[in-house]
C-alpha cells in the first residue's frame, strides 16, 4: 500500500465504491455486485501505486458492467 496522499485518497475512493456495491449486492442477493464490491474493497491493500490502483478498479468496474449487460 502506498502511504502518500494520492495513494490513501485512491484507496479510500475505491474502497468506498466497493463498500456500496458490496452492501447493495448483499441486501439484494446479487452476485455481480457482491463480488465486484468485495474485490474493490480488498485489492487496494496489495497494490502499491495510486495510478495502478485506479486502473485496476476501472478494469473491475468494466467487467462488472459487462456482467450486467450480459444479464447476470
Amino acid at each position: 500500500m502506498d502511504f502518500s496522499l494520492s495513494g490513501i485518497l485512491a484507496s479510500t475512493l475505491v474502497g468506498s465504491v466497493g463498500f456500496v456495491l458490496f452492501h447493495y449486492g448483499r441486501k439484494s442477493t446479487r452476485m455481480p455486485q457482491l463480488v465486484s464490491g468485495l474485490t474493490l474493497m480488498i485489492f487496494p491493500l496489495f497494490v502499491p501505486g495510486a495510478a495502478a490502483m485506479l486502473a485496476i478498479a476501472a478494469v473491475i468496474l468494466a467487467a462488472f458492467w459487462v456482467c450486467l449487460r450480459a444479464g447476470m
